[in-house]
Formats: C-alpha cells, sequence, structure tokens
C-alpha cells in the first residue's frame, strides 16, 4: 500500500523554458492542425505574441526535470503498475515562445478501491510564468495496479 504519509508533500520545481522548436515539434507530434501553434504569423494575427504552448504541454514540465519518476520512486510504485488515471488542465493565461513555466506540485490526495487492488496519488500543481503570474493548475491521477 502506498503510505498516507506523503499526502501534502511537496515535489521540487519543475522549470520550463518555452522554446520555438520544441513547441512546434510537439504540435506535429500530436496531430495539432492549427497554424497558431506552429506558425508565428498565423500565431501574432490570432493575438499572441509569438507560438502559444498547445494545452497539454505543460505537462512537460515534470517529465523533463525528472521530478514525476523520484515521485514515483518515493512512493515505491512499480512503472509496471502505473497506469495514467486523469489530467485536467484549468488556464489563466498562454505560455509563448520566449516565458518560462515554473510548476509546482504536491500529492494532494492517496486512497485505494477495490480492497486495495487500485491505488490513486493525486497531485496538484501551479504554473507560473516568469512574472509570477499563474498560467494554469493542473490536476493529475495516477493509478497503481496491484
Amino acid at each position: 500500500m502506498i503510505d498516507k504519509k506523503w499526502i501534502g508533500h511537496e515535489l521540487p520545481a519543475s522549470v520550463l523554458p518555452i522554446e520555438r522548436s520544441r513547441l512546434q515539434y510537439f504540435a506535429k507530434a500530436i496531430g495539432e492542425t492549427d497554424p497558431v501553434y506552429t506558425d508565428t504569423a498565423a500565431a501574432r494575427d490570432a493575438g499572441y505574441p509569438d507560438l502559444p504552448a498547445p494545452p497539454t504541454f505543460l505537462f512537460a514540465a515534470e517529465l523533463d526535470s525528472g521530478a514525476s519518476m523520484a515521485l514515483l520512486a518515493d512512493l515505491q510504485i512499480p512503472i509496471a503498475k502505473l497506469l495514467h488515471g486523469e489530467q485536467s488542465f484549468t488556464y489563466a493565461r498562454s505560455a509563448c515562445v520566449g516565458d518560462t513555466v515554473t510548476v509546482r506540485s504536491k500529492v494532494t490526495d492517496i486512497y485505494d478501491k477495490k480492497n486495495g487492488a487500485l491505488e490513486f496519488v493525486v497531485k496538484t500543481s501551479r504554473a507560473s510564468n516568469q512574472h509570477d503570474e499563474l498560467v494554469a493548475e493542473l490536476r493529475t491521477v495516477l493509478v497503481c495496479r496491484n
């Protein structure tokens, strides 16, 4: 069983520079066809200062920094038993090329279902830009199959 002592645990901050080539590659990888995410002129015509990050891009911050893998190790969740249960985003503003986003996360709940056959870890995160303005709030639910 995942120890509930981890509820309230804060992960190290993850810093994600928003870079043009990475956004374009990500947009292509997810099949994004809106030119706002790949063409600077289209982004500016739409009112953005530069290419905006596609909606799910902020999820990459903790993957890049290694914070997600460190959390799994701390919680002793084997990757072979891990399922991605849920991901949600609530946006306050866009992150665009040239911004630097910092994600701060905390484990907010741990619970089980089916007599412990499934264990759930809820993680909430706040992503802020270099001006300390809220970009988005994220909620992730990880599932461990026992």
